[in-house]
C-alpha cells in the first residue's frame, strides 16, 4: 500500500486524535502519516529490522514483534483503532490475529488485495495466477501466505461475531461501493466487537 492516494482514504477512516496501534506497519509511513495529519498517537508492531530502523528514524514508536506470537502484552482496548493495512495476507494466525485486533483495539480497519478483482480473475480463468500491482509477485516467490476477497473477510468476520460498521473496496484511491468485490483491488472493512 505505497499509494498515496489509498493511504489517504484509509487515513480518513481514522478519528482525529485516535490513539492507534498498526500492525505490520513497514516502514512507519501511515503511522507518520496520522500523526502528522489526524493528531494521532500510537505504535507500531514490526518485526523486519530495515523497516523498525526506517520507524525510529521517522519519529514513530515502534515494537519489534512477530504478530504470530499475538498481543499479549495489550490489555483490552487498549487503542482507539487497530490497523491491519497489507499484513493479514502474511500472516498464519490471521483469524487469531483478527479477534486480537478486536479485543485490543474499540475499531479495527483491516485492508489487503482484493483476490477477486476482475483481473485476477481473469488471470485464473485463462489458467495462470495473477500479477498485478496489488498483487506483484509470482506464484513461487509471494510472500502472502494467503488470498482473499471481500467476500470472504465479511464471512470470517461473521464467524468471529465482529460487527461490519463499513466495508468497500478501494481502487487507486478511489472508494467503491457498488461491486465492490469485481471492481477494487484492495478491500477494506472497519469493525468493532
Amino acid at each position: 500500500m505505497s499509494d498515496a492516494l489509498t493511504m489517504e482514504a484509509l487515513a480518513r477512516l481514522v478519528p482525529v486524535g485516535s490513539r492507534v496501534l498498526d500492525l505490520g506497519c513497514g516502514d512507519g509511513a501511515m503511522l507518520d502519516h496520522l500523526q502528522r495529519t489526524r493528531a494521532c498517537t500510537g505504535y507500531g508492531i514490526e518485526i523486519d529490522d530495515a523497516n523498525v530502523l526506517a520507524c525510529v528514524q521517522r519519529g514513530v514508536n515502534v515494537i519489534q514483534l512477530n504478530l504470530d506470537e499475538g498481543l499479549a502484552l495489550f490489555g483490552d482496548q487498549s487503542f482507539d483503532v487497530v490497523l491491519q493495512i497489507d499484513t493479514l495476507q502474511h500472516l498464519r494466525n490471521a483469524e487469531t490475529m483478527l479477534r486480537e485486533t478486536a479485543r485490543v483495539g474499540r475499531i479495527g480497519i483491516v485492508a489487503f488485495p482484493n483476490f477477486a478483482h476482475w483481473p485476477n480473475r481473469l488471470s485464473v480463468l485463462l489458467g495462470r495466477m495473477p500479477v498485478t500491482r496489488r498483487l506483484p509477485y509470482q506464484w513461487y516467490d509471494t510472500p502472502n501466505i494467503r488470498v482473499g476477497t471481500l467476500a470472504d473477510f465479511d464471512a470470517l468476520a461473521r464467524k468471529n461475531g465482529l460487527l461490519i460498521q463499513d466495508a468497500f473496496g478501494l481502487e487507486q484511491g478511489r472508494v467503491l461501493r457498488w461491486m465492490p468485490n469485481a471492481r477494487a483491488s484492495t478491500a477494506v472493512f472497519v469493525f468493532t466487537r
